[in-house]
C-alpha cells in the first residue's frame, strides 16, 4: 500500500459526507433539526453572498469614480 493511499491530497467535503449520510436511522424529531441547522447554514452562506456583492458593488463604484 502507497503512503499516498493512507492520507489524501484533500480531504472529503463536509456538504458532500452530508449528502451521502443514511437518513432511515434518524427519528422525526431528528430530521425536524437537522431540516432547522440546514436552514439556518442556508440562510448563513445567503447571508455571506449578499454582504460579497454588496461589498463587490462598492468596490466597483469607488473605481468608476
Amino acid at each position: 500500500m502507497d503512503i499516498e493511499d493512507l492520507f489524501s491530497a484533500k480531504p472529503e467535503e463536509p456538504l458532500d459526507m452530508l449528502v451521502r449520510q443514511d437518513l432511515d436511522p434518524l427519528s422525526v424529531e431528528e430530521l425536524r433539526e437537522r431540516i432547522e441547522r440546514l436552514e439556518g447554514e442556508i440562510a448563513r452562506v445567503k447571508a455571506k453572498l449578499d454582504g460579497s456583492i454588496s461589498f463587490r458593488a462598492s468596490v466597483e463604484d469607488i473605481f468608476r469614480k
